[in-house]
């Protein structure tokens, strides 16, 4: 198997507020915009999509379970900007010997920034 590429997408029933928060809040950059689906790019040969759950097959897990890790060159600088922006991310800590934060989006789901 040779993987060329890598997208999770997130089923959301809180779907116009996901968006809004990775594309307005996190400033990831559209790839692809449908009305009912978004890819953002995450970096080379990765990204995240927010799917409306109620134009999909798959319902929205509800943020449980799920953490989506992302190695950043700077997590204070980083944790900084979210607060800039009006983003609510969790206080710095050590986390497995680095610095990370964690912030969660309108869905419930995850994310941990870390370097």
């Amino acid at each position: 198997m040779q993987i060329r590429r890598a997208n999770t997408i997130l089923y959301c029933s809180r779907w116009q507020e996901t968006v809004a928060f990775y594309e307005a809040g996190l400033q990831l950059p559209v790839l692809m915009r449908k009305d009912w689906f978004v890819e953002f790019r995450l970096a080379d040969g990765a990204a995240l999509s927010v799917a409306d759950q109620s134009r999909a097959s798959i319902n929205s897990a509800g943020g449980q379970g799920i953490t989506i890790s992302l190695a950043v060159a700077d997590t204070a600088v980083l944790h900084e900007q979210l607060l800039q922006t009006g983003l609510q991310p969790g206080p710095m800590r050590q986390s497995w010997g680095r610095d990370a934060f964690f912030i969660c989006d309108p869905e419930g789901n995850r994310l941990e920034f870390w370097s």
